[in-house]
């Protein structure tokens, strides 16, 4: 009798990462769990997702997320990879967040540096949106929760649900752009 051996899951800790300077030029590599230990800066995406009736795509986080675990976000993205574009993250996190295959590519909006008031670490942030009009069926190690919600109800829940800080920024900074975009 032969015993069967499963390879265990990578662990998102060992993932390499780009670290990047203040102009979000790469200066060298390290593992995910050491950049966020040193709070080294990287490269992470942020992409709205809607549907098609224009809802935004609003989950929680798992408790087991490395950062930012139970709180909720308008956004779905984490990490750029090592050597790989902006772009191919947006894509590939939209995706695998939101449990779907054939998505769109995300339409790029604008880079933001964010930096952590309570930590002063910081990461390159890019943001993006997209449109899913696919059944959605999240991660269930990355969402505990989800649901479609207007811009209304996510306007009303910023003051009531526990929202993790980057996304908060990004929304904003999303908020902004719009109304400038209009002028």
């Amino acid at each position: 009798m032969t015993a069967s051996h499963e390879t265990p899951a990578p662990d998102p800790a060992d993932e390499i990462l780009d670290v990047v300077d203040v102009d979000d030029r790469v200066v060298g590599q390290a593992p995910r769990g050491e950049v966020y230990a040193r709070g080294l800066r990287h490269r992470c995406v942020f992409i709205q997702a809607r549907d098609a009736t224009d809802r935004v795509f609003v989950h929680r986080r798992t408790p087991t997320k490395l950062v930012f675990p139970s709180l909720y976000d308008m956004f779905v993205g984490g990490v750029v990879g090592t050597g790989e574009s902006y772009d191919d993250a947006a894509l590939r996190e939209a995706e695998e967040e939101l449990g779907v295959s054939g998505l769109p590519r995300p339409e790029p909006l604008f880079r933001f540096l964010y930096e952590d008031p309570a930590t002063g670490h910081g990461w390159w942030s890019a943001v993006y949106e997209v449109r899913c009009v696919l059944p959605v069926r999240p991660q269930v190690e990355e969402v505990a929760w989800h649901g479609f919600l207007t811009e209304g109800e996510v306007e009303a829940r910023l003051g009531e649900w526990e929202w993790v800080p980057d996304g908060l920024a990004a929304y904003e900074r999303l908020r902004e752009w719009r109304i400038g975009s209009r002028t």
